[in-house]
């Protein structure tokens, strides 16, 4: 039987530390409990309003209604980089494929080919992929990409700030160079086959994850019980939930929480759209002094632990992992390192 304290995750509202020093307080208790016990929450307050909300939103579904060899023309097989298309199926979690199709973004740069003796994570950073019938959606994923960075930079200086940490402790592994990814998801149902992963149960790399959810569920969060529970959407709310770097910075404090989504059932559709703020690739993440580390548990002794090198190099061999095609095609090479 589900525990009744499941049914939803915490609630922030970020909108408190506005409020005065008692509603910022409270902000900072219910931060610091969220993310010591759940690593999960749904935040509201936060200031993205319904019209940049629905900009957005009208941009993804134009671009799913795309006819598919429009879709298919962004193809991120093309991209050295992992930016563009990925068809359903085609991405892996878990070494089991994942029943969605995508676009994904990041900030938009010029490719960067490494040079001799740089490091491989360089490929990451590169243009994206637009259709061109669609102007407003490069608009649109650009400005949701810089609105929800400085929502998220606002929202780790609360979280440090509330387990007693420097709020700008990690400003310096971000800043204009920092490496946001924005996805655009759309699960199309169940694949008929009796498997039912939209996408397999997996932590984050990163910093802080914003996820945008539409009203028909199937995202699901692994609780102290070791079960997966139902995550029901909030209307006007991000998912919040914390990346590896912020627990292995915490040794153990603050938590990654294993989640994954289950296939809507029969031809319904789900959409989403996960934001990740992640530092610069060649962002050395030190970790974080604060006055709870005493009391932190740890974490295994995993000599592939993200802060021992540059954010990047975890970061590419997640990509190589989960874009086994586009890996083939264009790092055949690195393939033996990843």
């Amino acid at each position: 039987m589900t525990n009744p304290s499941y049914d939803q995750l915490p609630i922030i509202d970020l909108s408190a530390a506005d409020r005065g020093p008692q509603a910022r307080a409270l902000l900072h208790a219910q931060l610091h409990s969220a993310a010591h016990d759940v690593g999960f929450f749904q935040l509201v307050g936060h200031g993205v309003t319904r019209a940049e909300t629905d900009a957005l939103l009208g941009a993804m579904h134009a671009f799913f209604a795309l006819p598919e060899a429009d879709r298919r023309a962004l193809d991120n097989i093309n991209s050295p980089h992992f930016r563009g298309y990925t068809r359903t199926g085609d991405e892996r979690t878990g070494g089991a494929r994942d029943w969605r199709d995508q676009l994904d973004i990041g900030a938009e740069r010029p490719a960067r080919a490494p040079g001799r003796g740089e490091p491989a994570y360089w490929w990451l950073e590169g243009p994206n992929q637009w259709p061109a019938a669609l102007p407003e959606l490069r608009t649109a994923a650009l400005a949701w990409i810089d609105r929800l960075s400085a929502v998220a930079r606002r929202l780790l200086h609360e979280l440090l700030t509330a387990i007693g940490a420097p709020a700008g402790f990690y400003d310096p592994v971000f800043g204009e160079h920092a490496h946001p990814h924005l996805k655009l998801v759309r699960y199309p149902g169940s694949p008929g086959d009796g498997a039912d992963q939209g996408v397999g149960a997996h932590k984050d790399y990163g910093f802080l994850t914003l996820l945008l959810q539409d009203q028909v569920g199937g995202l699901q969060v692994q609780r102290e019980d070791g079960l997966f529970h139902d995550v029901p959407p909030l209307e006007g709310a991000f998912v919040v939930n914390l990346g590896e770097l912020l627990e292995v910075a915490t040794n153990g404090y603050l938590l990654a929480t294993n989640h994954r989504v289950v296939s809507p059932p029969g031809a319904t559709e789900r959409f989403s759209v996960p934001f990740f703020y992640n530092p610069r690739l060649d962002a050395r993440v030190e970790p974080l002094p604060f006055p709870h580390a005493a009391t932190a548990p740890g974490i295994t002794d995993d000599p592939a632990n993200p802060l021992f090198a540059e954010y990047g190099f975890n970061e590419l061999k997640g990509k190589l992992r989960a874009h086994p095609l586009v890996a083939e095609r264009h790092h055949a090479q690195l393939l033996t390192a990843a």
